[in-house]
């Protein structure tokens, strides 16, 4: 990595026209206001779908990306559906007129809102006469053969949730929960055409977006969550590769100790891998899963990077994640193969949490670069390893995560001791402002990478949050910015002294 500095923002969190961050004109705005602030890098988080609320550390599918992102004007463009259409089913599904404003997702009414603009635009194409839209129909060919080894499982898994209503494979009838085979016409066929029909729509959008961030200069770094919900059409397909019982249950879960998050720690309840049998197949349905979001993507985060080293195993019947124990992952067997295989894809090692010596060792082999968190750094009690004069090139600052408050929050409400030692390590001032102070501090540190969150740049508190992990809340995953903020009079202002910060730095 070359020394630079870019944003975090999920696309959920893009304004848009259509109740939820999107593809279109929104996000386009958005890396105009990051190119004149003289940024480098966008980070977008997970591309999945949510697979039982709002989180993109929760999605149906470890490939399949989020139909909620697609940009209704593209689909009015290719002439698949009409202006007029779409703003009547917003106003039906949504409660609102297409364009209203709002700085909050309602992800339920969006979602739904959506996939009925996507299920019309559907409708339109699969009845209209072959030659019209030859184009699209060449596209979705290729774009359903280049990637058969997921999608045909993907659409089949999503078919066969809507058939039974939304219930987990686990409770499917026994024909349908142990078998693959796509039947050739029925409903059943038409529901898992239409999915994927939607994947190509959302590739093609997505093409043509991280286009428009090359013409930047703006790098997109994604996310990989390391674990997949049980109820998904990876632990559906390919259920060998995860610690199962006889039909189909977790043995054991996934999860983290008691750490700075949590008291109890984290009971995420994700099947765990059975690296064993991952490791006879040469680790193919890994290797599959980064090469397609090598395509996507050009920096891609690892989440809970700890867990190839050594990860948290609970018992599936635990109350607490304080039952769990540490059982050996599988390190550089998988990760060396990984960059070495994708070596033109920039990685970045989450490696936050509780750490061990394995951890390390891991890390320092990969030569991956860490993450360095402000808000963790500043215990008096503690030497931190995330204060800035300790950081060496190889590692990405952030000010903050999706999962921590807001600088302005923390500043406001974190421990005393905490804040008191920040403001005299950073020599925060109000006549350059607390938040630009400490921005100043990961800025003008020694990480190849510096991250801040949209909203530390934009000033705001606690109400902006992105998500409060361990809380299940509405208000989790549900900020999102307003075109004024990025757009407006003073958006300008804000990026000439962003820009002049990043280059003050060499960034």
């Amino acid at each position: 990595m070359h020394r630079s500095s870019g944003i975090i923002l999920p696309v959920t969190a893009l304004p848009s026209e259509y109740g939820i961050g999107d593809l279109g004109a929104g996000a386009r705005r958005f890396l105009d206001f990051l190119a004149d602030a003289g940024q480098s890098c966008w980070q977008i988080l997970p591309m999945g779908q949510p697979s039982g609320g709002a989180s993109p550390y929760q999605t149906d599918s470890a490939f399949a990306c989020d139909p909620a992102w697609i940009d209704p004007e593209g689909l009015v463009e290719a002439g698949l559906i009409a202006g007029e259409t779409v703003e009547q089913i917003f106003r039906e599904i949504h409660g609102k007129r297409a364009g209203a404003g709002g700085s909050r997702v309602d992800h339920v009414k969006a979602r739904a809102a959506k996939d009925a603009v996507l299920r019309y635009a559907w409708t339109r194409f699969h009845e209209a006469a072959d030659e019209e839209f030859a184009e699209l129909r060449g596209g979705l060919r290729a774009f359903c053969e280049a990637n058969d080894r997921w999608l045909r499982d993907y659409c089949l898994y999503r078919a066969l949730k809507k058939q039974f209503g939304g219930a987990s494979w686990t409770e499917w009838p026994a024909e349908y929960r142990n078998s693959r085979e796509l039947p050739d016409t029925g409903e059943l066929r038409g529901e898992a055409d239409y999915q994927a029909f939607v994947q190509f729509v959302f590739r093609t959008q997505w093409d043509k977006l991280r286009a428009y961030a090359r013409e930047k200069g703006i790098k997109i770094i994604g996310d990989i969550p390391i674990y997949v919900p049980l109820d998904s059409a990876d632990v559906w397909a390919h259920r060998h590769c995860f610690q199962l019982d006889a039909d189909g249950r977790p043995t054991r879960v996934a999860g983290c100790p008691p750490d700075y998050f949590s008291e109890e720690g984290q009971l995420w309840g994700n099947p765990l891998y059975d690296w064993d049998f991952i490791r006879e197949t040469g680790y193919r349905w890994w290797i599959d899963r980064i090469g397609w979001l090598s395509g996507l993507v050009d920096v891609l985060r690892i989440d809970h990077f700890r867990g190839f080293a050594s990860y948290y195993s609970i018992p599936a019947d635990a109350k607490t994640a304080k039952e769990g124990r540490w059982e050996p992952g599988p390190g550089m067997d998988l990760i060396g193969r990984l960059t070495s295989w994708f070596n033109e894809l920039e990685m970045i090692a989450e490696d936050l949490g509780t750490l061990t010596e394995d951890v390390f060792r891991l890390l320092e082999d990969s030569k991956l670069p860490g993450m360095k968190v402000l808000q963790f750094a500043f215990d008096p009690k503690a030497d931190s390893a995330y204060l800035p004069h300790k950081y060496e090139k190889n590692c990405v600052c952030y000010t903050g995560t999706h999962d921590n408050d807001t600088l302005a929050g923390w500043l406001a409400h974190g421990p005393e001791e905490e804040t008191a030692f920040a403001k005299a390590y950073l020599g925060l001032n109000d006549e350059e402002g607390p938040l630009w102070g400490v921005i100043r501090g990961g800025m003008a540190s020694a990480a190849d990478l510096f991250m801040m969150q949209l909203q530390d740049v934009l000033g705001l508190g606690s109400e902006a949050r992105m998500n409060e992990p361990g809380t299940v809340s509405d208000e989790n995953w549900s900020w999102r910015v307003t075109a004024e903020q990025i757009t407006g009079s003073g958006a300008e202002a804000l990026a000439a002294r962003l820009r002049a910060m990043t280059k003050m730095y060499g960034r």
